[in-house]
C-alpha cells in the first residue's frame, strides 16, 4: 500500500473524528438548553391535572398492531386500558394472526363484529371486519379491534389502523410495549403549548429487560445486567437525551421511533402512510411528513419530549441483535436511495440542509470509514508498520472522551427525572460505556456494513422471529373489571421482528 495513501487516510480519519467530537458537543449543550427550557417552562404534575380536566383536551388512539401475540395480548391490551386520560381509544390490528390472538380477544372483552364502512385512504392488505363490545364495561368500550389479511410487515398493519381511528392524533405503538400510566398526558402536550403545528411527538424509549411489572405498569425500573441489553439501554439514552432532543431544538427531527411516537393523522394520510417496502419505516414516514408539509408551503414542527413513556424489550443475544441491526443499516441505505432528492435541498428547511446530511455523514458512512481503519490497521500490523505511541494516544483520547459523554448522560438522566429506582443502578451505564468500544460499537460496524451490502445487491429480506423473555412481573396485570388477564409468562415468546419494534 502507497505511503501517501496510508498518510491520507490518517489524516481523514483525525479530521472525522475531530467533527464527530465536535458534532457531539454541540449537541450535548443543545439538549441541555432543550431540558432547560422545558423543565422552567413545564410542571408535570400541574400538566397533567390541568389536561385531565380541561374539556379541550384532545382526543387520541393507540394503534397497536398484533401478530401471533396469544401468550400476553390480553394482559398487554388490559394494560393499555387502563392508561389514565380522560378521552382515547385503543384499536387492536389483529395482522391475520395464525394462532389464537383474535378468539381471546373476543372471548376476554365480549366482542361481536359489527358492521363498518372501512375507507381505506392508506391502501393495505383485505380488511376482514371489525369488532366492538357488547359489554356495558366502559373500558371495553374504548377498544376496537381490525381483523386483516395478513401484510407481512408492521406497516401494512399500522395503515389499517390509521384508516379506522377516530382521532386527530394517534399513537403507534407495539403490543407488548408497557407504557407509562400518564404517557398519553405528557405526549399531547406540546401540540397545545406550540405555536406551530406538530405533526409528530417523540419521547424517551427505555429497556424493559431486568426491570419488574405489576398490573400492567412499569413499577421497577433498573437497567439490564446482561451486557446486549445493557449496551442497547445505553444507546438508546444517548439517543435520545442528547441526539433527537438536540435535533429537536433546532426543528430537525430525524425520526419518531416506531415503538412509541404520535402523529397527526391528517399529515399521515396526505403522505401516504406507512411504506410497507422500507425497512427503516419510522423514518421514511417522518421524511413523507415533512415533504408534504414544506411542498405544501406549511409550517411545522417535530418534537422530542425527555419523559420516559416507553419500555421495550431489546434483543438478548448477538445472534437476534445481528437480524435488528442488519435491517437498520439496510432500511438506512434505502432511505437515501429513496429520498435522496431531499439531502442538501432546501426547499426542506433543516430538515434537508442539517438533518440529512449530518446522518449521511456520521451515520451512513461512519461505518464504511471505520470498517476500512480497521482493514488499515490490519494490514499496518500484518507489515509491523503501525505507529503503537499514535495509535494508542488516539484511543485513549477516543475512549476518554466517550466515558465524559456517559457522564454527561447520566446527569441528564438526573436533571430529568430517572427512571431507575436506585442510583447505583448507573454503575451498570459506566459499565457498558466502557465496555461498548472494544465489544459492541465494532460489531455493529459489522452488522451496518451487512446490510448495506445485502440492500446493494438486492438480497431478499427474510422477517426473522425476534425472541423475548419477557418482562419480569410482580404480578400479573390487572384486566378491566369484567376480565380475567392470564399471568405474564416467563417462557420465550416470538413475534415478527422489524425495524420499528425496536424504537431506537
Amino acid at each position: 500500500m502507497p505511503e501517501w495513501m496510508i498518510d491520507f487516510f490518517s489524516y481523514f480519519v483525525i479530521v472525522y473524528s475531530a467533527f464527530v467530537i465536535f458534532s457531539y458537543i454541540s449537541m450535548a449543550l443543545l439538549a441541555y438548553l432543550e431540558h432547560r427550557q422545558h423543565y422552567t417552562y413545564h410542571d408535570d404534575k400541574y400538566t397533567i391535572e390541568e389536561l385531565r380536566h380541561s374539556p379541550y383536551t384532545p382526543g387520541i388512539s393507540i394503534v397497536a398492531p398484533a401478530y401471533n401475540e396469544e401468550k400476553t395480548v390480553i394482559t398487554n391490551v388490559s394494560s393499555l386500558l387502563s392508561l389514565d386520560y380522560p378521552d382515547f381509544e385503543v384499536v387492536i390490528v389483529n395482522d391475520g394472526s395464525k394462532d389464537k390472538t383474535l378468539e381471546l380477544l373476543i372471548e376476554n372483552f365480549d366482542l361481536v363484529k359489527v358492521p363498518y364502512a372501512y375507507i381505506e385512504k392508506i391502501k393495505t392488505k383485505p380488511f376482514k371486519g371489525l369488532y366492538k363490545t357488547k359489554s356495558d364495561n366502559p373500558a371495553f368500550k374504548r377498544l376496537t379491534v381490525v381483523d386483516k389479511v395478513n401484510g407481512g410487515t408492521k406497516a401494512d398493519a399500522s395503515n389499517a389502523g390509521v384508516n379506522v381511528v377516530s382521532n386527530k392524533y394517534f399513537v403507534c405503538t407495539d403490543v407488548d410495549c408497557v407504557l407509562d400510566k400518564y404517557a398519553l398526558y405528557r405526549i399531547i402536550w406540546p401540540t397545545m403549548s406550540s405555536n406551530r403545528r406538530v405533526i409528530a411527538v417523540s419521547a424517551t424509549m427505555r429497556m424493559s429487560n431486568g426491570s419488574i411489572v405489576e398490573n400492567g405498569q412499569m413499577v421497577e425500573t433498573h437497567p439490564p445486567h446482561s451486557l446486549i441489553p445493557l449496551f442497547q439501554d445505553l444507546e438508546y439514552t444517548r439517543s435520545f437525551l442528547i441526539g433527537k432532543t438536540a435535533l429537536s431544538r433546532l426543528n430537525a427531527m430525524q425520526n419518531v421511533s416506531g415503538g412509541f411516537g404520535m402523529f397527526d393523522r391528517e399529515v399521515v394520510i396526505r403522505a401516504g402512510g406507512y411504506d410497507g417496502d422500507s425497512f427503516a419505516e419510522d423514518m421514511d414516514m417522518v421524511a413523507r411528513m415533512i415533504r408534504y408539509m414544506c411542498d405544501a408551503g406549511e409550517d411545522y414542527t417535530v418534537v422530542q419530549i425527555p419523559e420516559t413513556c416507553c419500555w421495550t424489550e431489546g434483543p438478548p443475544n448477538f445472534k437476534v441483535l445481528n437480524r435488528q441491526r442488519t435491517r437498520w443499516g439496510r432500511g438506512l441505505f434505502q432511505f437515501f436511495t429513496v429520498h435522496r432528492d431531499m439531502v442538501f435541498n432546501k426547499n426542506y428547511r433543516q430538515y434537508g440542509l442539517l438533518t440529512l446530511p449530518y446522518i449521511l455523514i456520521f451515520e451512513l458512512l461512519a461505518p464504511v470509514i471505520e470498517f476500512s481503519g480497521y482493514i488499515m490497521v490490519l494490514w499496518l500490523l500484518v507489515n509491523m508498520a503501525i505507529n503503537w505511541h499514535t495509535i494508542w494516544i488516539a484511543f485513549l483520547g477516543l475512549y476518554v472522551f466517550a466515558q465524559a459523554l456517559t457522564t454527561v448522560i447520566v446527569a441528564y438522566d438526573l436533571y430529568v427525572g430517572t427512571a431507575f429506582k436506585r442510583k447505583m443502578d448507573y454503575l451498570w451505564f459506566f459499565l457498558a460505556s466502557m465496555l461498548e468500544p472494544i465489544m459492541y460499537h465494532p460489531i455493529n460496524v459489522f452488522f451496518s456494513i451487512r446490510g448495506y451490502i445485502k440492500q446493494m445487491l438486492g438480497t431478499q429480506m427474510v422477517w426473522g422471529n425476534m425472541t423475548r423473555k419477557g418482562v419480569q412481573s410482580a404480578k400479573p396485570a390487572a384486566a378491566p373489571a369484567g376480565t380475567t388477564a392470564p399471568a405474564v409468562e416467563s417462557t420465550p415468546q416470538e413475534k415478527p421482528a422489524t425495524p420499528e419494534n425496536t424504537g431506537a
